[in-house]
């Protein structure tokens, strides 16, 4: 049973979402605003945050950098009523793993949690991965090499887990957008790029190579 906290100023979703979600086996959490959340976040152990964008009282972006600066391993799927693209890129590059739009199909969204949490989740095949000197822990997100034991954000265990099983072969940039963020399509931004320089930053000597104009390859030696 997975543990979901939920971030919205609205009684009627809290009432929706748990109702829904506790049917599908979860244990919910509710919250009205981010320093609810981040109490609570404090005080019991949680899965996934789900997050309403925009919040009465402030900016749900604040409240994403808020839980990613406290809690920088836990899932974040934001949920919002803004439809514009560039807000929904800006939240991704912000640290959010999912982003799904209101009104929502309460099937669906179960379904994109189960994706992170449960066993549909991208990291569930086995705990350890190793290749190229690295020792990947997916439990524990954390990676292993000569440089030490250095602690990474969810999605960037993701990719360089998706990476690391491809030993020698090229990943596109949309070939990665659609397994590791989940997005059918490219949003015309560097996500990608810049999650590759965040492992490079932390993982000292890390084997992946740009492919100039594909993609990246994750090379054992």
């Amino acid at each position: 049973m997975s543990s979901i906290l939920v971030v919205d100023d609205e009684p009627r979703i809290h009432a929706l979402l748990s109702r829904g979600l506790e049917q599908r086996g979860h244990r919910v959490l509710g919250a009205l605003d981010g320093a609810s959340a981040l109490t609570m976040l404090r005080a019991s152990s949680v899965d996934l945050v789900l997050l309403d964008l925009v919040l009465s009282a402030e900016n749900g972006l604040d409240v994403l950098a808020d839980i990613r600066r406290e809690h920088p391993a836990l899932p974040v799927i934001v949920v919002s009523g803004v439809t514009d693209v560039r807000v929904r890129v800006k939240t991704l590059e912000a640290g959010a793993i999912d982003v799904v739009a209101k009104p929502f199909d309460l099937v669906e969204l179960e379904a994109r949690i189960r994706r992170h949490v449960g066993a549909d989740h991208p990291l569930a095949d086995g705990r350890f991965v190793e290749a190229g000197g690295l020792r990947l822990d997916l439990s524990r997100r954390v990676v292993t090499g000569p440089g030490g034991t250095r602690p990474l954000a969810e999605r960037e265990v993701a990719l360089l887990a998706y990476l690391m099983r491809r030993v020698g072969d090229v990943s596109g940039r949309e070939e990665l957008l659609k397994a590791v963020w989940g997005l059918d399509f490219d949003p015309g931004t560097n996500v990608v790029d810049v999650s590759i320089r965040r492992l490079r930053l932390k993982v000292p000597g890390l084997p992946i190579e740009t492919v100039r104009g594909v993609g990246y390859c994750y090379v054992a030696g």
